[in-house]
Parts: C-alpha cells; structure tokens; sequence
C-alpha cells in the first residue's frame, strides 16, 4: 500500500494488535519496521532535493527530525488505554485527508498565498504528527506542500520521501531507547515492506490509478469503522 498510494499504517497497525500486541507498542512496531522502505527510498530520491517554498531542505530536514523525536516521546507518555481511545480519531483524521486532502489544497491554494514561516510551522506539526502516528502524513504533506510551497507533485516526492524518512528515524530511535518495539513481530513485518516496496513500485506501474485509489480507501475505511467499534463499541 505504501509503495502504491500510501496508508500502510492501516494494515500494520491492526495486524500487530490482533496479533495481540498494545495499540501504542504496535504503533512503535509499525513506525520501526516500516522505515527501511523509507529510509532507501529518501537515498534513491537524494539527487531531486531543492529548497521548498523559499526554505531550505536540510532546514526542513532538522526541523522534521526534531518533530519526529517529540512525536516518538509523546507516545512514550501516552498510556495505552489513552492511545486506544485516539487511535479511532488519528485514523478518521487520516482517512479524511486521503479522501478530501488534496482537493482542498488545490481550492485553498487557488485562494490564499501562505508565506515561509507558516510552512515551518506546518512541518514542525507534521514531524510531530509524523513521530507520534504517521497514519496519512505522506498524503498531508503533499496536499500541505501543494497549499504552501505552491510545487507540483512530481518536484514534492524528494523532500516529501526525505521528510517522510526523518520523521520515521526520529521516532525510531525514541522507541528503541524505551525498548518499544517487539522484535518478534518487527522483523517479518520488515522483511515484507521492503519486499512488498519492490514489487508494489512494479506492480503500481500497470495498474490504474482509481483502483489503487479505491482500494486504499476501502482499507483505510473499514479500518477506521473497526478502531471506533473497537474503542467504543
């Protein structure tokens, strides 16, 4: 799901909890044995960085990486029984900017003329947001990046993947520091997103996009509907 649209946290998440894992360290999980897909996919893209929207990338970079380390900590704080009562909402939130997030940042950026300093602003939220979830931020960032930095999707994917990766490290050394990750389910997990990154990129090739559009939305929908049922139900 990564490799072709984003959202992979929606099938991550609730496989490590049935597995019967707590939601906060099956999030830790999931961050963890994600990130090598993002970390190799940020190198292949190294070559592409440009400054966004009048800021620097590198600044850009330490900005979402220090996001990422506050994003990793909260969750540390956050008990269990907590995260389980948010996760529903994170997920909603998430489900909600696949849905509608980059048409509302292409009605709002054909409207409002957003400076700098506000996208340093948003990128700290997202390295946060990034650190502490991650459910979706590759979706915000795009449709954040398209409303800001005023750059089109194909000069975003650099520092988006880069961004993506940061936050995604960040948070991964705050796990591991506070032992959160549980390697027994980590390691195959890992072993199937760096597989099924290759083969997704290939297969992504072929087919149309409204199907990988609408089975992403499915996932992520039936997903959400079972956290709420799960949390409130």
């Amino acid at each position: 799901m990564n490799a072709l649209a984003g959202g992979g946290t929606f099938v991550t998440l609730p496989a490590l909890i049935a597995l019967g894992l707590p939601s906060n360290i099956a999030n830790a999980t999931s961050n963890f044995a994600l990130l090598p897909g993002a970390c190799s996919s940020a190198w292949v893209y190294r070559h592409e960085l440009r400054p966004l929207g009048g800021v620097s990338v590198w600044a850009l970079t330490f900005i979402t990486f220090v996001g990422g380390l506050a994003g990793g900590i909260l969750l540390v704080i956050t008990p269990t029984h907590v995260f389980d009562v948010l996760v529903p909402w994170l997920l909603l939130f998430a489900f909600l900017v696949m849905l509608f997030g980059l048409r509302a940042s292409q009605w709002l950026h054909s409207r409002v003329t957003i400076g700098p300093r506000t996208l340093v602003v948003a990128q700290v939220l997202l390295g946060v947001y990034g650190g502490y979830f991650g459910g979706g931020v590759g979706l915000i960032m795009t449709a954040v990046y398209g409303l800001l930095a005023a750059v089109s999707a194909r000069d975003m994917l650099a520092p988006r993947t880069l961004m993506l990766a940061m936050a995604n490290l960040a948070a991964g050394v705050i796990f591991l520091w506070f032992d959160m990750v549980d390697w027994r389910t980590c390691l195959p997990m890992l072993t199937g997103a760096v597989l099924g990154g290759w083969i997704g990129a290939h297969v992504g090739k072929k087919l149309p996009p409204t199907i990988v559009r609408l089975w992403t939305l499915l996932v992520t929908a039936i997903t959400t509907a079972v956290f709420f049922a799960r949390a409130y139900g």
